[in-house]
């Protein structure tokens, strides 16, 4: 087995550069150190990873904290996750919180004990034990997909070519955010010494909300319907409260009143979204139409329909916010607002990498576009499916 002295010899260079190539402890000339790296792969040598994570205290690990097991949606942010970390060698530890803020407190403190370099979490409803712990360790994180509620950064805009789904183009800062503060109850009640100092210092990734869900109520409205059901996720997040923000913006656009009793929570899981679905046909005057807020809550409400043997799109529309590869395959096609699940996932390793680099670097919220995936789950004609870029 190679060592770091073999690399040494046939680089032509001391040990000591060799470590200063592979810790990136101090600056080494670029033709140096690709004679370094071309010595390293002619001779096959590993770096052994404990000796270097002493020598620059840090694992190169990165821990994830997100409902992956439990929700499909967080699977495809897992992948783009895997994906962005393996490529500038960092490793992946992975906790599924379950969406439960004590248990969510227990796994972040676990990855935190194994001295992972920094976190990406998918906050609960009530992160307030989890900002605390992130602060009082002063724990580099990034959140993701969900926002914290009293988060003080500059939003960034993330724009992209209307034909790719992952296809970056650039971030421009765009002043103080109003967005980050738009979740209901997500930061109620924590010390301000520990978790609101704490959350200046975290950066967060997430897909735009409000505008592709008033984008799909609008074109339900479009269709006819003036009594729209929405099935929302759970309280307390920010992707819950954005999504109703979104509906209820559609619906005043269009001279239409807010119903309250036509929005109803499934807790952003199957079983919630059929105990809301049967709650919103029991009305006196029943949606025509219906919106769900994640890809767990399509699946509890079309079981629901398919159990009181309704039709879509026959007896009652249907539009989700999510897409998922099977979406395609139901009879109809599930009309859907795509989120750029593994960009999103991305994104959050590269937030990550720049905290580390620069931890004093100001804030950062990147809110990345959807796409409209127009099927025929809404009613309209079956033709291919069409797709464009909600920005």
């Amino acid at each position: 087995m190679a060592t770091m002295a073999d690399v040494a010899r046939s680089a032509g260079v001391s040990v000591a550069t060799v470590s200063h190539v592979l810790n990136g402890t101090r600056p080494v000339l670029p033709r140096t150190r690709q004679a370094v790296l071309d010595a390293i792969d002619e001779l096959g040598y590993t770096p052994n990873t404990l000796a270097r994570s002493l020598v620059t205290s840090r694992t190169r690990s990165i821990g994830l904290a997100v409902s992956a097991i439990s929700n499909p949606y967080f699977t495809e942010i897992l992948q783009g996750v895997e994906a962005a970390a393996l490529e500038q060698g960092y490793s992946l530890l992975i906790a599924d919180p379950h969406d439960d803020p004590e248990h969510e407190r227990k796994v972040v403190q676990l990855l935190h004990e194994r001295r992972v370099d920094g976190l990406i979490v998918a906050p609960s409803a009530d992160p307030r034990g989890l900002l605390a712990l992130l602060g009082r360790h002063g724990v580099p994180t990034v959140f993701l997909d969900r926002l914290v509620d009293g988060v003080p950064v500059p939003t960034v805009t993330h724009r992209q070519d209307a034909t790719t789904r992952d296809g970056a183009q650039e971030d421009s800062v765009a002043g103080p955010a109003t967005e980050a503060g738009d979740a209901t109850g997500a930061g109620d009640g924590a010390e301000p010494d520990e978790s609101s100092a704490a959350a200046f210092r975290f950066d967060q990734v997430c897909a735009e909300n409000a505008e592709p869900m008033t984008h799909l109520a609008t074109h339900l409205v479009q269709l006819g319907h003036r009594r729209i059901g929405l099935v929302a996720g759970l309280p307390g997040l920010s992707t819950t409260s954005e999504r109703i923000s979104g509906y209820r913006h559609a619906l005043a656009a269009a001279g239409l009143p807010y119903d309250e009793r036509l929005v109803v929570h499934g807790d952003s899981a199957a079983e919630g979204a059929e105990r809301a679905t049967a709650a919103l046909l029991t009305l006196a005057a029943p949606p025509t139409a219906l919106v769900t807020a994640n890809n767990a809550m399509t699946i509890g409400a079309l079981r629901t329909l398919r159990t009181r043997g309704l039709s879509v799109p026959d007896d009652l529309a249907l539009a989700c916010f999510d897409d998922f590869p099977w979406a395609d395959l139901f009879a109809p096609r599930l009309t859907a607002v795509s989120q750029p699940s593994r960009e999103i996932g991305a994104r959050a390793v590269r937030l990550l990498l720049d905290r580390l680099e620069a931890p004093d670097r100001p804030s950062r919220t990147v809110r990345l576009p959807c796409a409209f995936v127009h099927r025929t789950s809404c009613g309209c004609p079956d033709t291919p499916s069409q797709k464009g870029t909600l920005s």
